[in-house]
């Protein structure tokens, strides 16, 4: 075989060729059109790429968070050990990566994503709207600290109260603005509260939704939006699927409680009840550790296939 190379002309062994190669079919076998070995036998695999709502988004089923406990968690390990960690979800097939202006580590993801192929990730960000940002510098910040020319989702980080889609029209206008000229593929917001979440799915511009969903409503939407309020299932569920009816992608987080399952029990139930919703297209979890990836991707295969 000839010599391979890998990003920036980079000599790779014929090991590593097949490992790339391999990547590439999957991210390819799973785009509309295609589907990936798991299944054509009849499977679902955590590693799928998957539709999201009216978008030509596709992330895989399991995304990579790095906003665990504001991202200190992530931001903990260093940007090698943060780099390695990210290559080694990739390298098992997660190609979804959820970050945040707010989680402060951007400067740790552009590194981890540098060299890969742009058009297998799925990068999401997040903007705040405390201050009244210029979407459009925001954007142009973002892109220079994340290396990239583009976003596939731009959220507007953490609605948490009733009347945000009047209040929030300038900026909504500002992603308008960004969809059209390609920076953002899709748009929409993420959700810390009941009162916000039910004004999701009337809400025209929104492409996507991020919301917690576990199946003890820890951490998730409550009656007022503060953070540590017990969350709500069935009314969470509820406004989800209406979303969802309406075309909008759902992509959930906290799936694993903001990491406070510690039983394997526990875990076990939450991928069970978010696994076996249809109208959660994809999830989120921030990961400290190759052996959290490992059982994520063992376990969501393992529920999806029951």
């Amino acid at each position: 075989m000839a010599n391979a190379q890998g990003p920036g002309g980079t000599p790779i062994s014929r090991r590593g060729f097949i490992r790339a190669t391999a990547g590439s079919a999957l991210a390819l076998g799973a785009l509309p059109g295609l589907v990936s070995g798991a299944e054509e036998q009849g499977k679902r695999s955590a590693l799928d790429r998957v539709k999201l709502g009216n978008t030509k988004v596709r992330p895989t089923r399991l995304g990579f968070g790095t906003g665990s406990n504001g991202g200190q968690v992530q931001r903990a390990l260093g940007e090698e050990g943060f780099t390695k960690l990210f290559r080694y979800a990739y390298d098992r097939g997660i190609r979804y990566i959820d970050t945040a202006d707010h989680y402060n580590i951007h400067s740790l993801v552009k590194p981890a994503i540098k060299g890969l192929p742009r058009e297998e990730l799925v990068l999401l960000t997040k903007v705040e709207w405390e201050n009244d940002p210029d979407i459009g510098k925001e954007l142009d910040r973002f892109r220079q600290e994340l290396g990239t020319d583009y976003f596939d989702i731009v959220l507007l980080h953490c609605m948490g109260e009733a009347g945000w889609p009047g209040k929030m029209k300038k900026l909504a206008e500002g992603l308008a603005a960004a969809k059209e000229k390609g920076i953002a593929r899709a748009i929409g917001v993420s959700s810390h509260g009941l009162p916000a979440l039910r004004e999701i799915a009337a809400c025209p511009w929104v492409d996507v939704q991020l919301a917690r969903v576990n199946h003890k409503g820890h951490h998730m939407d409550g009656p007022t939006g503060k953070w540590a309020e017990p969350g709500q299932v069935a009314p969470v569920m509820e406004e989800l699927k209406k979303a969802h009816d309406a075309g909008k992608g759902v992509l959930g987080m906290k799936l694993i409680g903001n990491g406070d399952f510690k039983d394997a029990d526990e875990r076990e139930k939450a991928a069970t009840a978010v696994m076996k919703c249809p109208h959660v297209d994809a999830v989120t979890i921030g990961f400290k550790s190759p052996a959290e990836i490992d059982e994520a991707i063992e376990r969501i295969n393992r529920v999806l296939n029951a």
